[in-house]
């Protein structure tokens, strides 16, 4: 068997004409469906980039236990899990936080890897001399990037974007290795994460009338912008954004086609989350609770061995199920700490693997639904305390933990999944306090508010999701603090939660 997984990084579901979005241009992605099975139910588990990659690779949830970070020494790695049983994990990447500090122990599990540089920020190219910008949308800091700017330069056509090149490696790959057996290829790209940089091919496909200053880079924070053209102009940069990945998928389709390997080939197209492009009033994601824009997430499967296609699937499933699925298909067994399941069943007949998805971000919301409700559990204090990371890998998203951090490091005693190691408990400081906490508590039913527009007051259902909520906590080990920032009963002072 073989296995491929195309991972986008913010793709919205609701930007898909997968899921009712009948304005952006996605042949490819429609195309998808009729080769695949469509969820309706896929939800992020870890947020964001760094946290949902090791969801993916360990097949549990970390988020409540430690921020953006690597590979831990005690996790498992489904690329390396399968490297080590004679299966050849290849990741094509130009997700540049691999290589950074807070991701840099990822890429190496792998048998071989590829990274295409350029992508936002990342320090590529040197120039002392800084770039000559446009006029900015008034209030973009990270629009005024030197590097971003000085990067762009180097990609002046559509076949140099660090997604073009990551793509050609990727394809280079499947020919190469048609023929052979036994090999699991990760084609993997920043695109559509903000910035929407993209070409007059793609942007020519969203015709409109906007005349102001550049903006293609929105910040995380609450919609301010008194100008609609200028919100609707960021909506079709990330529209053609999205076009441009649509482009590339299709390339991996048509190679499929051409080198006959839907016989014997699982392909899995996915993405780490959302994004909010003003809807609920804001910009981004990891500010304000993860609405379904963020955390409701598109997900397509082809499984050679059922040969489902052009069918949708309801069952709840989340990120962590991709290391049991992918094992699953190369007859492997998971291991004790994966909590994830095998998608197969699902794939093959929507068998139900759970009846929640818990999800969220450190120090943030903890969330959890049952594919009506959603509970977003927020803390109980503004200072959002006590709140601990438990890690071996002390490091942020681009660089170790701060001197001042360190001075008051505790040792704690080994969690279930540590395999017997103890692991340092740092109070977390400032910079991983949300301002979730000014949102409160939130109930949504889906079944009546999709769009999450009003809060619902319903004493019965909330106790039924705070009970799923505990019970779900516990399940992954969530450590004592966590408990008390939200005020929740850490002890098992609620009967029969394995009932509810």
């Amino acid at each position: 068997m073989k296995a491929i997984m195309v991972m986008f990084d913010t793709l919205n579901r609701h930007f898909l004409p997968n899921y009712g979005c009948d304005w952006t241009h996605a042949p490819n992605f429609s195309r998808l469906s009729e080769r695949t099975v469509t969820f309706d139910n896929a939800w992020v588990g870890s947020m964001p980039c760094m946290p949902a990659r090791r969801d993916m690779h360990t097949g549990r949830l970390g988020f409540l236990h430690r921020s953006w970070g690597p590979i831990e020494p005690f996790d498992d790695s489904l690329p390396e899990i399968l490297k080590r049983n004679g299966v050849h994990t290849h990741l094509v990447t130009d997700h540049y936080h691999y290589f950074e500090e807070g991701g840099a122990t990822y890429h190496t599990r792998y048998s071989s890897w590829e990274f295409n540089r350029g992508q936002e920020w990342d320090p590529w190219k040197g120039e002392v001399k800084d770039p000559e910008l446009p006029e900015i949308y008034p209030g973009l800091e990270r629009q005024k990037n030197r590097q971003n700017w000085i990067n762009r330069k180097h990609m002046d056509k559509p076949e140099k974007q660090s997604i073009a090149k990551t793509f050609d490696q990727g394809l280079e790959f499947m020919r190469t290795n048609s023929e052979e057996d036994n090999w699991f290829l990760q084609i993997e790209t920043f695109d559509p994460h903000e910035p929407y940089f993209t070409h007059d091919k793609h942007k020519s496909l969203y015709p409109h009338d906007y005349d102001g200053a550049h903006i293609d880079w929105p910040e995380y924070r609450p919609v301010n912008e008194t100008d609609r053209d200028a919100i609707e102009h960021v909506r079709y940069q990330y529209a053609a954004d999205l076009s441009l990945c649509d482009e590339h998928l299709g390339r991996v389709l048509d190679q499929m086609d051409e080198l006959n390997l839907w016989d014997d080939t699982m392909l899995i197209v996915c993405t780490d989350h959302g994004f909010l492009l003003s809807e609920h009033d804001w910009w981004g994601k990891n500010r304000m609770p993860l609405y379904n824009e963020i955390a409701h997430i598109p997900l397509f499967i082809w499984d050679p061995r059922c040969g489902k296609k052009d069918e949708r699937r309801e069952s709840i499933v989340q990120f962590i199920d991709f290391a049991p699925t992918l094992l699953d298909l190369f007859g492997l067994d998971p291991t004790p700490d994966m909590m994830g399941q095998s998608l197969a069943g699902t794939v093959s007949t929507d068998t139900p693997i759970r009846d929640t998805a818990l999800f969220g971000l450190f120090g943030g919301h903890v969330n959890i639904t049952d594919g009506r409700w959603v509970y977003m559990r927020g803390p109980v204090t503004t200072d959002n305390k006590p709140l601990y990371q438990y890690t071996l890998m002390p490091t942020h998203l681009p660089r170790t933990f701060d001197v001042d951090e360190l001075q008051d490091i505790q040792l704690q005693e080994p969690f279930p999944f540590t395999k017997g190691c103890r692991t340092m408990k740092i109070a977390s400081g400032p910079v991983h306090q949300s301002i979730q906490h000014e949102f409160g508590t939130l109930l949504f039913d889906l079944a009546s508010d999709y769009g999450q527009t009003t809060p619902v007051t319903d004493p019965t259902a909330e106790e039924r999701m705070e009970d799923l909520l505990i019970r779900e906590m516990k399940r992954v080990d969530a450590p004592p603090d966590q408990f008390e920032r939200l005020g929740l009963p850490s002890s098992a002072d609620k009967s029969n939660l394995d009932a509810v």
